[in-house]
């Protein structure tokens, strides 16, 4: 599969070709979705917590004497019952990670970018450096190319005037090559990489 390349002045720059085995994969929807679920629950934190009745501040002493008061039967205060007192089955500090094989992460990956590819909106740039770190003038230059929501994948490095000046514009987000994943690839509209990019993820998934 052929695509043309484009500068950032929005000139044409040769053309660049794709394998089909990695931006021409049919696209599964259930693939993408496990993977994104994957992703996103290695980010939790898992920090969440309760106090459970033995945790919760308090004397262990019975509340009032077992008969005579006509009141129910009571032990200490601190039961989930009473106000202040213990949660019972709260929830925990936990990891909610989980496994998922490497081959079918690399398939989700071919996946998302033949998404992509398939509804027109990858682009390939000849290359992301600038002169300057000025955001106004990269922000004119994506506004000429029609990039608003975009994540940019640039090769093992990224250029540090062009990730300084794109580093103020919130709907644009810059990733080196090895930090391509698929949630981020979906969580934008259109989907920029370099020529470096393209060598270095053809070489990687295929």
């Amino acid at each position: 599969m052929k695509m043309k390349v484009t500068t950032l002045d929005n000139k044409e720059n040769g053309e660049i070709e794709l394998s089909d085995s990695v931006f021409a994969v049919p696209v599964r929807r259930d693939v993408l979705a496990r993977v994104v679920n994957w992703q996103l629950a290695r980010r939790r934190a898992g920090t969440h917590k309760t106090l459970t009745r033995g945790e919760v501040s308090g004397r262990s002493q019975k509340a009032y004497r077992q008969k005579g008061t006509g009141r129910a039967r009571r032990g200490d205060m601190k039961t989930n019952i009473m106000r202040g007192g213990g949660t019972v089955h709260g929830p925990a500090p936990r990891d909610y990670a989980h496994d998922l094989p490497r081959k079918f992460r690399q398939l989700a990956l071919k996946t998302a970018l033949s998404a992509k590819a398939a509804d027109g909106k990858l682009s390939v740039l000849d290359s992301a450096k600038l002169d300057s770190h000025k955001t106004r003038e990269l922000a004119k230059r994506f506004e000429g190319l029609g990039w608003a929501n975009t994540l940019i994948i640039d090769g093992a490095e990224i250029d540090e005037m062009f990730a300084r000046a794109s580093r103020n514009i919130p709907t644009v987000d810059v990733l080196p090559q090895q930090g391509a994943n698929v949630y981020d690839i979906l969580r934008r509209d259109r989907l920029v990489l370099t020529r470096t990019a393209v060598e270095a993820l053809e070489a990687r998934l295929k």
